[in-house]
């Protein structure tokens, strides 16, 4: 018989059906097994139920196809039938065709192994069934809610500083087991969980290959008898494990033998060693990583909960471990070995970047997983949070959008020497957005015709001349230059600069005396508006 067809509902033990106080059921036959499972219930009357029957299931039968006078031949048949069909286990009604259990019936299913239970006539088959999809009910409920602790707790152990041995260290403790990363070229790299024996390491190791791809970006030469399991006909592989495209013709490590090699192994495999579950899974970054998984027992949700693991590994190693990655790890490294921002842009994928300032709209200060979801948002990995605002670098080819939730402030493109003007432009973009309600705001990239027409050297002095009496508070600049680019309005500065407004107010007319200057003048904030400018 093939394996029984199995439902989306967890199965339920026996025993958990037979400890119901209300429905008054009793194992009078049949192994006393805690191990078997049922599946669901189904009733019939049939003496031959085998067509009928999916596997799995706890029979219901009143006996009413019984014929009189029948003996131990018919019930031998009757029980091997069932067996036969993948039964888990029969239960019997003693009304109100039968006052008792036959014997013949006893015997039949204790020789056959199959368990035996009696139904007291005050108990229906439609309670006994519904009995079994409330314990269904239960039990599923018990594995989506262990699932989704799993979950995270996984995804918490992922934002950890050792993000890589937290997964592995939360897996083991889910799975009740032992968990171990593999390498591209089967290298243990970590591993949580208490150690098993010898004979399970070696057995975990061989199934890992068995699942590993070939490494992006380098060739394998896969063997003559492809991947073979540690232990023929236990390994249960996601996918088939047939070999195409690797004939004579086909060169070893060529493209097509490559390819042949990725299609032919499973995603996932399985094998039981010394009564342990072996698990892989194969990382689907095509970094070639394998995660392995040891437990003495497979419960409800494992898999899944393993899958979830996978996927968070995936993530993380394919970024530890990828070009962009590396790229941007070794501009860290030269960053604080003392070399130049331009030196290091190159090895962040570009020459001119935009420096995006981001503010959520709630009133929650941002944290590092809001961080990453706008640099996601923007398709930027380079991400800071400073205080109530995010911090993007973004490639200069890449457009920037309205995000969702977010108020945007985006500077001109600038080289890697600019980065520093450049932020300076998104803090200013930022503030007038957040100050018109604007969701997004870009700094222009080409200088105003007053700015053309003065040379930047006597524009400059003139600037620091003009501004001399404030620069040394850097609040009264800022608040300034809030104010005039808000032509004048208090209530927009003071959400601009998140003060209230007599704060400004108060700034404002300390502008003006250390200035000596009317601030209502129209004149005098052109002036001061250029000056600023130049800051």
């Amino acid at each position: 018989m093939p394996d029984p067809a199995v439902p989306p509902t967890p199965p339920v033990p026996l025993d958990a059906l037979l400890a119901r106080a209300d429905l008054g059921l009793r194992r009078i036959a049949g192994p006393a097994d805690p191990a078997v499972v049922v599946h669901w219930a189904h009733t019939s009357e049939m003496a031959d139920p085998y067509p009928y029957l999916l596997g799995g299931e706890l029979l219901l039968s009143a006996g009413v196809h019984v014929p009189d006078g029948a003996g131990a031949g018919y019930f031998d048949a009757y029980v091997s039938r069932i067996v036969a069909a993948g039964g888990a286990a029969l239960g019997f009604g003693v009304a109100p065709v039968h006052d008792t259990v036959p014997g013949a019936l006893v015997e039949a299913c204790e020789m056959h192994g199959l368990p035996l239970v009696e139904v007291p006539p005050r108990t229906t088959f439609s309670a006994v069934a519904r009995a079994l999809w409330q314990l269904m009910a239960q039990a599923r409920t018990a594995e989506l809610r262990r699932v989704t602790e799993a979950q995270q707790s996984l995804a918490t152990a992922a934002a950890r500083p050792d993000p890589v041995p937290s997964v592995l260290q939360q897996l083991a403790r889910r799975l009740g087991g032992h968990a171990v990363l593999y390498g591209p070229e089967g290298t243990r790299l970590a591993g949580a969980g208490p150690e098993p024996g010898e004979e399970v390491r070696t057995a975990l190791a061989k199934l890992a290959e068995v699942v590993r791809p070939p490494s992006t970006g380098r060739l394998r030469t896969p063997s003559p008898e492809g991947p073979r399991p540690p232990s023929a006909g236990h390994t249960r592989a996601s996918s088939p494990g047939h070999r195409v495209g690797s004939g004579p013709d086909a060169p070893a490590g060529s493209p097509g033998d490559l390819h042949a090699d990725l299609a032919a192994r499973p995603s996932s495999a399985s094998d039981t060693v010394a009564g342990v579950r072996l698990v892989a899974h194969a990382l689907g970054n095509g970094e070639g990583f394998v995660l392995g998984t040891a437990a003495p027992q497979r419960d409800a949700g494992d898999h899944t909960i393993a899958s979830v693991a996978a996927v968070l590994l995936s993530l993380l190693t394919g970024e530890r471990h990828s070009g962009s990655g590396a790229g941007r790890s070794s501009a860290l490294v030269r960053l604080l070995l003392g070399a130049a921002p331009a030196e290091v842009a190159p090895l962040l994928g570009g020459d001119r970047w935009r420096v995006v300032h981001g503010r959520p709209d709630g009133r929650a200060a941002p944290d590092a997983v809001t961080a990453s979801a706008l640099g996601a948002a923007l398709g930027s990995s380079l991400v800071d949070v400073a205080g109530e605002v995010v911090r993007v670098l973004v490639p200069d080819g890449r457009a920037v959008e309205r995000v969702p939730g977010w108020t945007l402030g985006v500077s001109a493109a600038a080289a890697p020497r600019d980065w520093p003007a450049a932020d300076t432009q998104a803090a200013r973009a930022l503030a007038r957005a957040r100050a018109t309600r604007a969701p997004l705001l870009r700094h222009g990239d080409r200088p105003t015709a007053l700015t053309d027409l003065v040379p930047p050297a006597e524009a400059d002095a003139h600037a620091r001349a003009l501004l001399a009496p404030i620069e040394q508070s850097p609040a009264l600049v800022d608040t300034l230059r809030t104010w005039l680019s808000l032509h004048g309005s208090w209530d927009r500065t003071a959400v601009a600069l998140d003060v209230h407004r007599n704060t400004v107010r108060q700034r404002i007319a300390r502008c003006a005396a250390l200035l000596d200057a009317d601030l209502d003048d129209p004149d005098v904030r052109m002036e001061l508006w250029f000056a600023l400018r130049r800051t």
